[in-house]
């Protein structure tokens, strides 16, 4: 069977791929820029979202989900939904956690460096997703305008497999080219997410006692979104309201994180290096 996908579907996954790119570049200089961020957490929050979440919560959720209780998960999507917010919630607020009071301890001075680290770990996320999805759509796309979909499917000899294949060369040349772009919509949203629940983890982990719970917070929050995520998925067949739905929870997200950053952040801590600039300056 001959598959075409229409150029501007290639175009969209382009441009995906390059907004994928530049979240995170931008995010970079504007914090480090305009709000005098170290450089430091940004990098941590990428390598974070790599350890727990690319690692070691898809290595436990493959343990799971091979037993008889994943596929139990598995085959209920509220369960489903439920249990992977869960996990995602608990590996990433508490690898946030975690390198805030060992890696980044002595950054804490500089309550901005709770916005890097978001962007580092949410970018890194964006990156992941929006820059490797579609450069393997648009290989593939490539490959089946040029009526080479033999040689995708070549040395693939499990009937599973070939049919999955199938699929998406059908999703591929059957979607409509603007719906692709949804993506870079929803990570928007995520991004915003992620550092949001960045700076409720920090004063968790820098003010602790009464802050403590922030962390708990944060992780429920998580959670929360990515469960809704997925169970509305299945039941609302418009991935517009279900973005709405995701933005919406979002933004409280981010009013907590607001509310939460007035009350605690340090006019003192934040303004440490444009002291320190000024001191400089005048002993030159």
């Amino acid at each position: 069977m001959e598959y075409s996908v229409p150029v501007l579907s290639i175009a969209f996954m382009t441009i995906v791929a390059l907004t994928g790119i530049a979240i995170p570049i931008v995010l970079f200089i504007i914090f480090r820029k305009k709000y005098r961020a170290d450089i430091m957490p940004f990098f941590v929050g990428c390598a974070v979202f790599i350890v727990f979440a690319l690692l070691i919560e898809r290595l436990i959720n493959s343990l799971i989900f091979s037993s008889s209780v994943g596929k139990a998960i598995q085959s209920n999507i509220w369960f489903y939904g439920i249990f992977g917010g869960l996990m995602a919630g608990l590996f990433e607020e508490t690898g946030r956690f975690t390198v805030f009071k060992t890696v980044l301890k002595k950054n804490c001075l500089n309550d901005k460096n709770a916005l890097m680290y978001g962007a580092g770990h949410g970018g890194m996320e964006a990156f992941y997703i929006l820059v490797f999805s579609m450069a393997s759509n648009i290989v593939m796309s490539v490959m089946l305008n040029a009526g080479m979909a033999d040689k995708l499917t070549a040395g693939v000899t499990d009937e599973a497999k070939l049919q999955t294949l199938y699929t998406i060369f059908a999703a591929l040349a059957g979607t409509a080219p603007m719906t692709f772009l949804m993506s870079v919509v929803e990570r928007i949203a995520a991004v915003a997410l992620h550092i949001s629940l960045s700076v409720l983890v920090w004063f968790a982990a820098k003010n602790g006692g009464k802050c403590f719970w922030f962390y708990p917070l944060a992780l429920l929050l998580h959670a929360a979104v990515n469960s809704v995520a997925v169970i509305l998925s299945r039941y609302v067949p418009s991935m517009w309201i279900i973005f709405a739905v995701i933005y919406v929870l979002s933004a409280c997200c981010v009013v907590i994180a607001i509310k939460v950053w007035k009350k605690y952040s340090s006019k003192s801590s934040i303004n440490v290096k444009t002291s320190t600039d000024k001191v400089v300056e005048a002993l030159k």
